[in-house]
């Protein structure tokens, strides 16, 4: 049985910076996970996005292949993707929906007013105070690493984020079968930092040593109005590995809905070692990279493990 994890708790009110960046930089290099409560988001919108998000995944299935993914943008059923690629699963046991930058709308997939009223409105309004949130959360983080506030800003790597919306169902009852079957099976997230809103329903778990076997996992319960944060590889990448992205997966619990904010960098900002977290005892790690280089390796991966679990050649 698997034992809970207790979190830290981050007030992004807090006017005492340097003490909640002093705390987040503790959190990333314990767990790499924390919650994050007093982010601005209005407690209104968040139940509007559960709502609308649940009117989108009942529509029978003709209607929602519809919008079948393009442009990383869009609904992919069950099965269609599988974050541990070493499985020999068909896939992960879930629903997808993603939405990406408001500001390249002809790129997203909206279903019309007529079948879902509000949706469009709903999920671009998330999207912005999202985007809020993370931006300055990442701020904090900046001051974390001993470096000025605005340093990711100055860097460019605001002036177009790539901010990512993902809704996710879990149906739950997957059946009797002899694959290991994960709501989504082991992985870590690609970017800088992901927020993650749960409608309360557990099944989350870490493994804060990644490089340990057997891997131990534990639970993450939720709490109610904070959302999840982890550091993702990108933000590993930067800091030269002292902030690790951490291992998670979602059990098959029950059914459940989440909802998952993924930020990373403008498509050419280039992500190198940060100064203050290299020295000659402590060389960079991995080279530099531009971050669309860098995403779209990341993309082609899990498609082709994704295809080669269902057969497909690409």
């Amino acid at each position: 049985m698997s034992q809970t994890l207790k979190l830290p708790i981050i007030d992004l009110s807090s006017q005492d910076k340097l003490s909640t960046a002093n705390s987040i930089r503790q959190a990333c290099l314990d767990h790499g996970f924390f919650y994050l409560v007093n982010h601005g988001v209005e407690e209104e919108l968040l139940k509007k996005v559960f709502e609308q998000s649940k009117k989108f995944f009942s529509l029978p299935l003709e209607e929602k292949t519809k919008f079948a993914v393009k442009n990383q943008r869009g609904y992919k059923a069950m099965y269609a993707e599988k974050l541990d690629t070493s499985l020999n699963a068909k896939g992960d046991s879930k629903e997808i929906f993603d939405v990406g930058p408001v500001e390249e709308n002809e790129l997203n997939q909206w279903p019309s007013e007529e079948h879902l009223s509000s949706w469009r409105s709903t999920m671009e309004a998330y999207h912005k105070q999202m985007l809020s949130a993370a931006t300055e959360l990442v701020s904090l983080i900046a001051l974390a690493l001993n470096l000025d506030e605005d340093f990711f800003k100055k860097l460019g790597a605001f002036d177009e984020p790539v901010a990512f919306l993902r809704l996710l169902h879990y149906p739950g009852n997957v059946g009797s079968s002899r694959e290991e079957i994960y709501g989504a099976s082991a992985h870590s997230d690609y970017g800088m930092v992901t927020l993650l809103l749960t409608d309360g329903v557990p099944g989350l778990q870490v493994c804060r040593d990644k490089s340990k076997q057997p891997r131990v996992w534990e639970d993450v319960p939720s709490l109610s109005g904070a959302f999840i944060v982890n550091i993702g590889d990108m933000m590993e990448r930067w800091t030269n590995c002292l902030f690790r992205s951490t291992l998670h997966r979602v059990m098959p619990t029950g059914e459940h809905y989440s909802v998952a904010f993924f930020l990373s960098p403008s498509k050419d900002c280039i992500v190198e070692c940060l100064e203050s977290c290299c020295s000659e005892s402590c060389p960079p790690r991995f080279p530099p990279i531009r971050n669309s280089d860098y995403l779209e390796q990341r993309f082609r991966l899990t498609a082709m493990a994704s295809a080669e679990s269902h057969g497909i050649n690409i």
